[in-house]
């Protein structure tokens, strides 16, 4: 048995959020919570009794101190996380929209231990000790040497039989269309599951149609058995090699804090994916992310039993 059943890297951060009704240019106090995609995801799997591992690179100081008790909190197991000596912490800034006004973001990732990671950095025999490997579109898109490890992550898992999970989750704020389908094309062939917005599907792969025929477009694209895209209030499709295509309504639910629902969701699916019930999966996800809106911090804290969702191989159908 693996030791691990899911294992992934990526950036810490800390967001620095805006209160309700302020801006960046006129606030005064900022809310501080640690952030990444990757743990995030790692993080609700931990709550949902699953083994789970992260790593990193940080700055050691008080603020990767903060980061690693997030996580750690929570169970992810952060013995891979590397420490390194001087530095910046990766932070960004968020400034909550209310209607008609969007959220937007402002990165401040520059100079940061993590974006020259190098493949020796990384103790790859723990990390694949594992069921699964998860890797995003993100920490791909941060420099050249962050977008190699990941290849290196993933062509490793590949060669070993590992599940491969990749969430696109493309921001443009960090590298182009382009340059993402060249860097995630190959990782999504090899992957057991692909996790696509139906936008993000036509951006970056320029997969066309609507609903769900964009998710079955990207499944006959890379050949991979499972295709999970969301679109917004719109509906969650599945394209599955044996299931066929679906449609999931989704439930509106008020917004407090949006950051991180997108990854409690993947982690949802995933959890239901690795008992082999990606249906099922796709359930928890739609009740992780809801309850992700409803309070602050990009990682969810949530109890199994809050959800009603199993952490055994005993599937509720």
């Amino acid at each position: 048995m693996p030791k691990f059943d899911l294992t992934t890297i990526g950036e810490g951060q800390i967001r620095l959020t805006c209160f309700k009704g302020d801006r960046l240019v006129s606030a005064n106090q900022l809310r501080m919570s640690a952030a990444c995609s990757e743990a995030n995801v790692a993080g609700l799997l931990s709550q949902l009794g699953r083994k789970t591992a992260w790593a990193s690179k940080l700055p050691s100081g008080s603020l990767a101190t903060r980061i690693l008790h997030e996580y750690r909190s929570v169970g992810v197991d952060v013995t891979n996380v590397v420490l390194a000596e001087g530095g910046r912490t990766a932070l960004y800034f968020m400034e909550p929209g209310e209607y008609p006004m969007p959220s937007r973001v402002t990165y401040d990732r520059e100079h940061t231990p993590f974006r020259d990671i190098t493949i020796d950095d990384f103790d790859w025999e723990s990390m694949l000790d594992t069921e699964l490997v998860f890797v995003t579109g993100i920490t791909a898109a941060l420099t050249q040497n962050t977008a190699d490890v990941i290849t290196y992550l993933v062509d490793q898992a590949y060669e070993r039989g590992i599940k491969i999970a990749l969430d696109v989750n493309y921001r443009s704020l960090l590298w182009t269309a382009e340059r993402a389908r060249e860097v995630l094309g190959p990782i999504a062939q090899k992957s057991s599951i692909l996790f696509c917005s139906r936008k993000d599907g036509q951006i970056v792969f320029d997969a066309q149609g609507e609903g769900v025929e964009v998710c079955r477009a990207l499944r006959d694209k890379f050949g991979v058995k499972t295709v999970v895209s969301t679109d917004q209030i719109d509906g969650v499709y599945l394209s599955d090699e044996a299931l066929g295509d679906q449609v999931f309504e989704v439930t509106q639910v008020p917004v407090l804090d949006r950051p991180g629902a997108g990854d409690s969701f993947v982690a949802g699916v995933i959890h239901g994916f690795l008992h082999d019930d990606v249906v099922q999966g796709i359930r928890y996800g739609q009740r992780t992310s809801a309850h992700a809106l409803t309070h602050y911090g990009d990682l969810t804290r949530v109890s199994a039993a809050e959800l009603s969702i199993p952490t055994t191989t005993d599937i509720v159908r």
